[in-house]
């Protein structure tokens, strides 16, 4: 039992999940925990750290087996009877453009121009690979083989459909920076093509959940390590569910009832709250082959703006 009844009835609705979805939350843990501190991790303490959660070791293994053979997220190396467990290059890829989008302090100011993907001249059979890729870096279908984006990495944008093997085939435009581009038929043409409503409604339940935590929590005056861990794991496992089908489109676009700008500051608050504690706990159940993980590196306290942990 924590000391929050609201973050011990998060962790029993995520035991009771039928299936658990072990192989994400390793993702969750692996980005926001193992990462900032050299990436490499002993499979044994994955299998502590989860079974608060309801992740036995069997559940853990299957999972860590089908992130590394079957969806290549992870690769082992074998020193003894041990196996250690790091991200893949295409791992970390999705990785940096998936939990980049978690940690930054706000979305940026936009200058009103567009990216345009054109996919009429890919082969069908690779249009849907393409169009899920664009959709995780926050492109929205305009048309059946037209997606758009308000700000993209450009860079970023050219590799991926370089790796993908379909840059030659894409159409690529920008269009020019002008506050007429965000019109209200635009912003209607915003709300339909990205599902802004529904997305809402996963902020507002995200902040019903919680809220409460950060309250109790706050108001505590010590708090355990292995709780912090949890109540952190959980935050970021949660927020990066909603977060990943948000294309963070610029205020300008938006409804004016958005609930991602007060998920974002309560992800913030709670965050900066644990994080101390549940460092802590990580230093101490974590491992590599040489020992301890490693000190955070100093990005890691620049997350969300800054960090109150060192």
């Amino acid at each position: 039992m924590s000391s929050s009844t609201h973050l011990d009835t998060l962790i029993e609705q995520f035991r009771s999940q039928r299936p658990i979805r072990g192989g994400s939350l390793i993702i969750t843990i692996f980005g926001d925990s193992i990462v900032p501190r050299g990436g490499t991790v002993w499979l044994g303490s994955l299998i502590k750290v989860l079974e608060p959660l309801g992740l036995n070791q069997r559940l853990v293994r299957t999972s860590v087996f089908r992130l590394s053979k079957e969806e290549n997220w992870l690769k082992a190396d074998q020193v003894g009877r041990r196996a250690y467990y790091s991200l893949t290059m295409q791992g970390q890829r999705r990785f940096d453009q998936a939990f980049k989008r978690i940690y930054v302090p706000a979305v940026q100011d936009w200058d009103g121009s567009w990216s345009l993907v054109v996919l009429s001249q890919v082969p069908p059979e690779q249009r849907q690979q393409v169009r899920e890729e664009l959709h995780w870096m926050g492109f929205g279908a305009f048309g059946p083989t037209l997606l758009a984006a308000p700000h993209c990495d450009r860079l970023e944008l050219r590799n991926t459909l370089q790796e993908m093997g379909v840059l030659d085939s894409s159409i690529l435009f920008e269009t020019p920076e002008g506050p007429q581009l965000s019109s209200d038929a635009l912003r209607a043409q915003s709300r339909e093509c990205w599902n802004l409503d529904q997305i809402n409604e996963a902020y507002g339940s995200f902040l019903d959940r919680f809220r409460p935590v950060w309250q109790e929590l706050s108001k505590q005056k010590h708090l355990a390590p292995e709780e912090c861990f949890i109540a952190r794991t959980l935050l970021i496992h949660e927020y990066r569910k909603v977060l990943l089908r948000d294309p963070q489109l610029p205020a300008e676009l938006l409804p004016a009832d958005w609930g991602g700008t007060a998920a974002r500051q309560l992800c913030h608050n709670l965050y900066n709250l644990v994080c101390k504690k549940s460092e802590q706990y990580i230093g101490q159940c974590m491992e590599t082959a040489d020992g301890p993980l490693p000190p955070p590196s100093p990005s890691f306290y620049k997350r969300f703006g800054g960090l109150n942990a060192q």
